[in-house]
């Protein structure tokens, strides 16, 4: 074999995106055309039947609209710039950088909208239930719709043989989208709630406290989403997985860890840095082999 082939077999690229990448990219794309159609039917109706559940309902569906383009545009940066040698460890988080984005938005939205669902509380104004109801109703099997188009894709795990670590291929960009459409899903429950209870019980006060409702629904799924994301993208460790290789590199008890980092580069790949005394390089590189989620290793003898 020639230097030059040894070199080239001994190379790897940076490419760790999801396996489901091009598909998720695909189904997103077809969320977002479903979602804007539906965003401005659902705004225009709640304007003209003077329905705050709708209106909120319509103008997060418009932030979803939003989140999903911004998705759908992460996915199509990421793969057009995978092998790109600007990026150090590939372009694997951008779908993080996109899900963070998107949870920012939505928790400014979700004060908007309690905020608007309050004036209404205090000064109530009156709403047609009847038309803002069908319109509501349609919402909401359009969110059923993109939550089987999305949920196909969403959160896959899977387990590896070799090792008892369970580990799943989190696609925060993917899971940006799909908690968007369940959380929509849930604001259209509450706005037909509102809308009946509003038509047959007289509840006018419904309509606007459902809208606080959907506020508090929308701000905790960002908030759950911002931390999640806020974790990747600061490169917080995988303590499962730093556990794991610990016990492997440990275990028979002629090698010491002496540093080790552990951090996420993509969906379902890892990268770690193995600072250890005590064995040979190749001997640690052999007790990590089944650890399939690192897909970057660096391995320090000292």
């Amino acid at each position: 074999m020639s230097l030059d082939s040894e070199i080239d077999a001994l190379t790897h690229n940076h490419v760790y995106l999801g396996k489901r990448h091009d598909e998720n990219a695909r189904r997103t794309l077809w969320v977002v055309l479903l979602t804007a159609v539906m965003m401005v039917a659902e705004i225009a109706a709640g304007i003209a039947f003077n329905s705050m559940a709708l209106l909120a309902d319509g103008f997060h569906m418009a932030t979803h609209a939003g989140a999903l383009g911004i998705a759908a545009l992460a996915y199509r940066y990421a793969k057009r710039h995978a092998t790109s040698g600007r990026y150090s460890f590939g372009t694997g988080k951008v779908g993080d950088l996109a899900g963070f984005a998107s949870a920012l938005v939505l928790g400014i939205v979700a004060i908007g909208i309690a905020w608007e669902s309050v004036a209404r509380l205090l000064d109530p104004s009156p709403v047609e239930f009847g038309e803002a109801t069908i319109v509501a109703v349609v919402g909401l099997a359009v969110n059923i719709v993109s939550a089987l188009l999305l949920g196909h894709g969403h959160d896959h795990g899977h387990d590896h043989a070799g090792h008892d670590h369970h580990h799943h291929e989190r696609d925060n960009n993917m899971r940006s989208a799909y908690l968007h459409v369940i959380a929509d899903a849930l604001t259209s429950v509450l706005a037909i709630a509102a809308l009946l209870g509003g038509r047959y019980l007289g509840w006018t006060w419904l309509d606007p406290a459902m809208g606080v409702a959907g506020a508090i629904v929308i701000a905790l799924w960002s908030w759950s989403l911002m931390r999640d994301t806020a974790s990747v993208l600061l490169d917080a460790t995988d303590t499962e997985l730093e556990a794991e290789i610990r016990t492997l590199v440990e275990g028979p008890g002629d090698a010491k860890i002496l540093d080790l980092h552990v951090w996420r580069v993509g969906p379902a790949a890892h990268s770690a840095i193995v600072s250890v005394t005590g064995a040979a390089r190749a001997t640690i590189g052999e007790r990590l082999r089944p650890v399939h989620e690192i897909e970057h290793l660096t391995i320090e003898i000292r």
